[in-house]
């Protein structure tokens, strides 16, 4: 009798523990991860990878200057060494960091050194701060890969990430509270378009 009872605790227990790996899978497949680019007016590059599924959030901000808690007209002048960035969460399980890599390449121009189009100044440079060696090894990776369709090099930093400033409240979600801004209207809706391209290529493949 206590034998078949310490038999069925053992079962007890071994289903248990055959169970747990499954709960830690649903734990993994929730989790997120952070990136960080910036490719000019943070408004831009923001409106774009809102678009894209498997992106939780996208913040605009400030990072690889060394003044903290910098504010924009501080960014503007170039003396903080920052630069306007975006932080993005995503879900690695639905959208890759490779693939946001690919699309940072595909919106803007990485071979203007601190411009992008009416933009100029060391806050609208092209860059990339990776979070840990596995970024950085793929960011690179992506930047080679790039450089073969471009007739320019590429002037795009890739840094160790230090620190992100969240922009201004106002900077926040800024095109589609602003749909009607000039700025907005002439600058914008051609990098949809090339994201939405670069979707239609991949759906024909």
């Amino acid at each position: 009798m206590k034998r078949a009872v310490l038999s069925l605790l053992c079962l007890g227990a071994l289903t248990l523990r055959a169970a747990e790996p499954a709960k830690t899978m649903t734990i993994q497949t929730n989790k997120t991860e952070l990136a960080a680019f910036g490719g000019g007016c943070f408004w831009c590059t923001e409106a774009v990878f809102k678009e894209l599924p498997g992106v939780k959030s996208v913040t605009s901000g400030y990072a690889g200057g060394h003044m903290p808690n910098p504010t924009y007209q501080q960014v503007c002048s170039g003396d903080t060494g920052h630069a306007e960035v975006i932080q993005i969460e995503f879900g690695p399980q639905k959208i890759s960091y490779e693939k946001l890599l690919e699309v940072f390449w595909e919106v803007h121009d990485p071979t203007t050194p601190n411009r992008q189009g009416p933009d100029t100044g060391t806050q609208y440079r092209s860059i990339i701060l990776y979070r840990d060696e596995a970024q950085k090894q793929a960011a690179e990776k992506s930047k080679a890969e790039a450089a073969k369709r471009f007739s320019k090099p590429i002037e795009t930093q890739i840094v160790p990430f230090k620190d992100f400033y969240k922009a201004e409240r106002y900077h926040q979600d800024y095109f589609r509270k602003n749909p009607n801004d000039v700025y907005c209207r002439i600058n914008i809706p051609p990098k949809l378009e090339k994201l939405k391209k670069l979707r239609d290529k991949e759906a024909k493949h």
